[in-house]
């Protein structure tokens, strides 16, 4: 299975593509690829939406993953920026949806659950978990944080798939 991880963001949307292999013992999660959609703040809001859209319609084309995980919005004391970070998520999830790939959503909390077996992980925590799951040198991404969120979702969906088959498997519902 391929996953593209995406965070949003009104100035930069990471996104990470992850794919799974069975193993002995069970699944190897493996980097396909990961990078950061860079908007200006000179543009116009709608533009920058288009430029996301357009960035990660490319990146569904080009990576044809099987499914799309986006970190959810997150509520704020900055009304403004809560409301464009939920139009960037808007905007991500029109993008799977047209491309006809599941679309699932996650909250940081579930993601870093999921990643780092703590719901309230630092930041750091979460980078160097993705980093050592992937096998990566830290840093070794792009340089952008974005990116690391971005994979920690689709590792999250991915980890979350195998604790509801497992759990649907032992329960014997099919």
């Amino acid at each position: 299975m391929r996953v593209l991880g995406i965070d949003p963001g009104a100035r930069v949307t990471g996104y990470g593509v992850v794919g799974e292999k069975s193993a002995s013992g069970g699944h190897r999660i493996y980097l396909i690829g990961a990078g950061a959609i860079k908007t200006s703040p000179r543009l116009s809001l709608p533009k920058r939406l288009r430029q996301i859209f357009e960035g990660l319609t490319q990146m569904m084309a080009e990576f044809q993953p099987d499914a799309v995980a986006v970190e959810n919005t997150f509520l704020s004391n900055n009304f403004s920026a809560a409301l464009k970070l939920g139009q960037a998520c808007g905007v991500a999830l029109l993008a799977a949806e047209l491309s006809g790939l599941q679309v699932h959503d996650y909250s940081p909390a579930e993601i870093k659950l999921a990643v780092v077996g703590h719901g309230g992980a630092e930041k750091e925590q979460v980078q160097r978990m993705v980093n050592y799951l992937l096998g990566s040198k830290s840093g070794e991404l792009d340089g952008s944080h974005h990116a690391t969120d971005a994979l920690a979702v689709a590792i999250c969906h991915l980890h979350s798939k195998n604790l509801r088959e497992v759990m649907l498997s032992s329960s014997g519902i099919r």
